[in-house]
């Protein structure tokens, strides 16, 4: 009497587009691996990798996509990353103003903070593994008034995570630590390096505990270098406890003399997957791509914040700003005629502050930024 029940229109449509689908991502899942075995440029590398990312998130999405999960196998991973020497590393930084904007902002107010103490004790909590560090040192040697130069400190983290975010180094803490109090040496700058085992999954906890149990110095300053790493403490997405926050405020307690902040400006702390492409600028990394595409929960440890919501963060933790002066401004200018057209800075203030920050920009968009925060008076 009904005659023959097929499909409702809405169901076979729904049917053609998962058929589709399933047999373009099989297309793809056959044509990746082909794909990325040959010798591609940087932009078809970078194409390979968001390839990669998708496929993995399909995979881990739907059982539908469950044939994917060998070609998701293929997603960068740390064992295929490149570890660099210290001169290889030294010449990666210097390729693009994406980390040396940071260093010149961050050691001219550095240097400006520590003028006239005796003892530097520097907490550099850096991307990079200290490559901002022989600058500092050479600017120690050679601009400060007191001479002979302060004695430096320099401590580092030695996180425990499974994962450390690229680029990675190619040898020890403790040999690069060696390196740098001897190159300290031929700038007639004492130096003394220290590892601290902490992980960012807690809130750099341990690190927190051990700078409460340093023995005082009598005029020593202390000085937290916060240089793209803070965002690898968990936000309030992943854990009710807000662990950067709560981080910030224990470090205000400990009264440093300068923090300096030089992030991302960028937002992947959203819980959706579209507006994080949207804020996603052109990442250099295929681990990074991976993370920001494939990865949720826990495992996706990119989760940058923008510049407003790090400045709103310090003032909560009861820091006051700190300006960059004309020197940091003009030599941050001088490094950026050395690189392609494109790259620009911007001076940055808000209605709460009216304290200048720098902003890095690529062809307009501002991209990263660099803050410097003390104790009030």
């Amino acid at each position: 009497m009904f005659g023959h029940v097929g499909a409702s229109p809405p169901l076979r449509k729904r049917h053609r587009i998962k058929r589709r689908h399933v047999g373009s991502t099989d297309h793809l899942g056959a044509q990746q691996p082909r794909f990325t075995r040959r010798r591609l440029n940087s932009t078809q590398r970078l194409a390979s990798s968001f390839l990669r990312a998708l496929i993995s998130r399909a995979a881990s999405k739907s059982p539908a996509f469950a044939f994917l999960s060998l070609a998701a196998t293929a997603s960068i991973s740390q064992k295929t990353l490149h570890r660099f020497s210290v001169i290889e590393l030294a010449e990666f930084v210097d390729l693009t103003p994406w980390h040396r904007f940071g260093f010149i902002a961050a050691n001219a107010a550095i240097l400006d903070a520590v003028e006239g103490y005796s003892s530097v004790h520097i907490v550099d909590l850096s991307l990079t593994h200290c490559m901002q560090i022989p600058t500092l040192i050479d600017s120690m040697a050679n601009k400060l008034h007191k001479q002979p130069p302060p004695l430096l400190k320099l401590t580092v983290i030695a996180s425990d995570a499974e994962f450390h975010p690229p680029p990675l180094l190619g040898i020890s803490y403790e040999e690069l630590g060696s390196k740098l109090v001897n190159f300290a040496t031929t700038r007639n700058v004492a130096m003394e390096f220290r590892i601290i085992s902490s992980s960012y999954s807690d809130g750099l906890s341990s690190l927190i505990e051990q700078l409460r149990i340093d023995p005082f110095v009598f005029n020593e300053a202390l000085v937290v270098n916060c240089h793209m790493m803070l965002h690898y403490i968990p936000d309030e997405i992943l854990t009710s406890n807000p662990l950067r926050s709560v981080f910030l405020k224990e470090l205000r307690d400990l009264n440093p003399t300068i923090v300096t902040l030089i992030d991302e400006d960028s937002d992947f702390t959203s819980t959706n997957f579209i507006s994080r492409l949207r804020q996603w600028y052109e990442a250099d990394i295929s681990w990074k791509i991976d993370n920001v595409v494939a990865k949720e929960g826990a495992e996706r440890v990119e989760r940058l914040e923008p510049k407003s919501r790090w400045l709103e963060r310090m003032r909560e933790a009861k820091f006051t700003g700190v300006g960059f002066g004309e020197t940091a401004m003009t030599e941050v200018k001088t490094m950026l005629e050395e690189h392609a057209t494109g790259w620009g800075m911007k001076k940055d203030v808000d209605d709460d502050n009216d304290v200048e920050r720098f902003v890095l920009t690529w062809k307009g968009h501002s991209v990263m930024f660099a803050s410097a925060w003390a104790p009030p008076n």
